[in-house]
């Protein structure tokens, strides 16, 4: 059995990786750690570099012997396979994720809930809701949710319905199947919070020229938005980070900065206040300061 201390990373790692690729997706590899502190931190951090999951580690009298699964790196909804209307849909491999479920998401979005002061912000768009789980949060949050306008929008009919379903008791919501790049045939009106959660970075969408026309026609001149902006990727039910791009087989982030730094310029040259704030996903919160 392969022995590893991270004091030694820099030698034993490579002999790990190679163990690592040399398995098929699925098999579990041991090896023994023989620091005496275990440091989860670093395991799952380490985990992640190898796209593998960590498995509970069974204690030794003087070290660890720690597990890991390798994943299947092809059962990931970026991989663009299959129906492209439902790439999102209740079927998809997008439907088993669970972002709330993530402290790294779930943490970011409330505080930026908070920034915005959400329960002011009547009327809310939510671009990209795919089956609402944002709103879910807004719901549990929220001391003021039955007085909020909340409208979700997406492309996807089967997430649409899921959405319909899960908030069936809840006449302040409405769900519409559509089209972000033709929005003007809603007949929307403006909104006081408009969230968007890693929908206009989409290949279908302009990013600068979507963003800029949702900002002039859909919010108002004192409201807020909230957007994500995904520094990960989901494999096979894990959410890895790191953005990646085409052509580049490890975590590239130029267009996620030209993207939030984008942005973040032209609210502030609106009269808004903006932070970033996130890791996995990184948060842009956005404020009038009309």
């Amino acid at each position: 059995m392969l022995k590893i201390s991270f004091k030694n990373l820099i030698t034993d790692f490579k002999l790990l990786l190679n163990s690592i690729e040399s398995l098929q997706s699925g098999a579990i590899f041991e090896f023994e750690l023989t620091d005496k502190n275990l440091d989860f931190k670093a395991l799952v951090d380490l985990a992640q570099i190898l796209y593998c999951k960590l498995l509970p580690p069974k204690i030794l009298e003087n070290s660890y012997i720690i597990s890991l699964e390798k994943l299947y790196k092809e059962n990931s909804f970026h991989n663009g396979s299959g129906d492209a209307e439902e790439k999102y849909g209740i079927d998809s491999s997008f439907a088993t994720i669970d972002k709330n479920s993530q402290p790294t998401f779930l943490v970011h979005y409330l505080k930026a809930l908070q920034s915005v002061d959400v329960d002011k912000r009547i009327r809310v768009l939510n671009l990209g809701v795919n089956s609402g789980e944002e709103f879910e949060t807004i719901k549990q949050y929220s001391k003021n949710f039955a007085n909020l306008e909340l409208v979700g929008i997406d492309y996807c009919k089967t997430a649409i319905q899921k959405a319909k379903e899960i908030f069936k008791d809840d006449t302040n919501t409405l769900f519409l199947e559509g089209d972000i790049n033709r929005l003007e045939e809603l007949n929307l009106g403006k909104f006081d919070l408009i969230i968007t959660i890693g929908t206009l970075q989409s290949t279908n969408i302009d990013f600068n020229k979507t963003f800029m026309n949702i900002v002039q026609n859909y919010l108002n001149k004192d409201g807020a938005m909230i957007m994500g902006f995904p520094n990960c990727r989901w494999i096979d039910g894990e959410m890895i980070y790191g953005a990646m791009v085409k052509n580049y087989n490890y975590s590239e982030l130029s267009n996620l900065y030209k993207d939030v730094n984008f942005c973040k310029k032209y609210l502030q040259q609106k009269k808004f206040r903006v932070t970033i704030t996130g890791k996995d996903y990184i948060f842009l919160t956005a404020t009038s300061i009309k």
